[in-house]
């Protein structure tokens, strides 16, 4: 890809996540420009794109995919679609970045993945967490072995249901045919594709599943383990029907610890030698920031995005075996 080039965005699903997280990070991007929303309510699609100065709106998305200005496609829309659009992407042979978790199973992941890697097309995941600066830190405490050989690491995560969940009102989030696993699915995709990320690939994983509440048809309570190929050990456990909210990780070197949260800008802290740093870093405004700007430096040669069709992939099938009550291992 050449430096300076103009990228034009088109963006199929234009909900909560696009209002502040993403969409603007697009529009703010030297030599990125948002030129296109789509959603199924046009009338809804007309309002994001005047609320956001976005010159075209459509309610259909093959019309946006082969819009001939677009270059590339922010999918933006629930998990279970994800796969029907991205391979319409690909065939049109167009750069495509895909919202979290990729697709609600491995093997729709693996068929995404393939349709572009054939093609040649880059192909993005928003994990951002990858790129966010207070993640960085971490990671960089860890390469510089501040806290000696990693041994272990573990993340407990716990909400109590919301207004929604009580009154059992529909959400995507917390349908079975949508996302199997609930909010294990939309939130622990994040935490266990960034310990991928800090620690490297996983060789194995297994897990326990269940639905205890009954408030939903997807699973609210969530164990897993696993190991990384590096032989650092990891277990989590996601309680959604829990009486608060709690979210923290720990990771255990011989030499230390670090203590963080995946979800809360809670302060960083490494503790070693009896000493202990603590440090506050803010997310950014548009919290997917940083991902889109890495976006752009990768298409510019600059750098390879840390969050690809391939990572992405790779996560699904940890969390696959998480929820399929079974171990598997995975040859790397």
């Amino acid at each position: 890809m050449k430096a300076n080039k103009t990228y034009k965005w088109g963006m199929i699903g234009c909900g909560s996540v696009t209002e502040l997280k993403s969409g603007p990070a697009y529009q703010k991007t030297e030599d990125f420009e948002l030129v296109a929303v789509m959603r199924r309510d046009i009338a809804k699609a007309e309002d994001y794109a005047k609320r956001h100065q976005v010159p075209y709106f459509y309610d259909e998305a093959d019309a946006l995919i082969n819009h001939p200005e677009i270059d590339a496609i922010y999918i933006a829309t629930p998990p279970d679609s994800h796969e029907y659009y991205a391979l319409k992407v690909a065939e049109a042979g167009k750069i495509c970045c895909i919202e979290k978790p990729m697709a609600p199973s491995y093997e729709a992941c693996s068929r995404i993945n393939a349709a572009f890697e054939d093609r040649k097309l880059p192909l993005f995941v928003a994990y951002y967490r990858r790129s966010l600066p207070r993640f960085l830190q971490v990671k960089e405490w860890i390469d510089q072995n501040k806290i000696g050989t990693i041994r272990h690491i573990h993340w407990n995560f716990t909400k109590p249901p919301n207004d929604m969940d009580k009154s059992k009102s529909y959400n995507w989030r917390t349908d079975a045919e949508i996302a199997p696993g609930g909010y294990f699915d939309d939130l622990a995709s994040h935490g266990l594709d960034l310990f991928v990320f800090m620690l490297g690939t996983v060789k194995s994983a297994s897990g326990t599943s269940e639905n205890k509440l009954g408030l939903y048809t997807a699973k609210d309570l969530v164990k897993g383990q696993w190991r990384h190929n590096s032989g650092v050990t990891g277990f989590g456990s996601w309680d959604f029907g829990a009486d608060k909210r709690e979210d923290v990780v720990k990771i255990y070197g011989n030499e230390g610890n670090i203590t963080f949260s995946v979800f809360g800008e809670f302060p960083i802290v490494l503790e070693r030698d009896e000493e202990t740093t603590s440090l506050t870093i803010e997310n950014p405004e548009h919290v997917q920031w940083y991902h889109v700007q890495n976006i752009k430096a990768h298409l510019s040669g600059g750098i390879w995005h840390s969050s690809t069709g391939e990572t992405a992939m790779h996560t699904a099938w940890i969390m696959d075996r998480i929820l399929q009550n079974k171990l598997e291992v995975i040859n790397n």
